[in-house]
C-alpha cells in the first residue's frame, strides 16, 4: 500500500522550470518592432426596451401580440328548424334591434363594449362609444 502512496505523491510533484531572461541586443530591438495591443472597447449592453405597466402596475408588452377575436353583433334572431330549413337566397332574417340602434363588440365572445355601425371606404366599421368596466350589470357572457 505504501507503494501506491509513494507513486502517487511522485506524480503530483511538478517539477521547478527556471527560464533565462536576458534582454534582447539592440540589433533584436531594432530589428522586431513590438507593438502593444490596442485597447478595444468594453461592449456596452443595450438596455431591455422599456415596459410599460398597466394602472395596475402589471407588464403588459408581454401579451401585445396575442390575437383575440372581435365579433361585432348587429342583432339576435330565434328561428324554428323549419324556418331555417325554408331560407334562401333572397330570404331577409329580421333581427331583435332597429336600425340606428348601437352594436355589441365582443372579444373571445365577452362583451366588452357598444359602439355604432360607419361605413369606411365602403367597409363596414364600428365607432366604439362605450366600454363597459367588468362589473357592469348589462355585460353579458356568450
Amino acid at each position: 500500500m505504501e507503494t501506491n502512496v509513494d507513486q502517487i505523491q511522485e506524480a503530483q510533484e511538478v517539477p521547478q522550470v527556471q527560464e533565462e531572461l536576458t534582454p534582447p541586443s539592440d540589433e533584436q530591438a531594432a530589428a522586431e518592432p513590438v507593438e502593444a495591443p490596442t485597447p478595444q472597447p468594453a461592449p456596452v449592453p443595450q438596455p431591455a426596451p422599456a415596459a410599460t405597466p398597466d394602472s395596475q402596475g402589471v407588464r403588459m408588452d408581454g401579451l401585445m401580440g396575442v390575437n383575440l377575436d372581435v365579433v361585432v353583433e348587429i342583432g339576435r334572431a330565434q328561428m324554428s328548424m323549419g324556418e331555417i330549413l325554408e331560407l334562401q337566397n333572397g330570404s331577409v332574417v329580421e333581427l331583435d334591434r332597429v336600425a340606428g340602434d348601437v352594436v355589441d363588440v365582443l372579444i373571445n365572445d365577452k362583451l366588452m363594449a357598444r359602439g355604432e355601425v360607419v361605413i369606411v371606404d365602403d367597409k363596414f366599421g364600428v365607432r366604439i362609444t362605450d366600454i363597459l368596466s367588468r362589473d357592469e350589470p348589462g355585460r353579458k357572457h356568450y
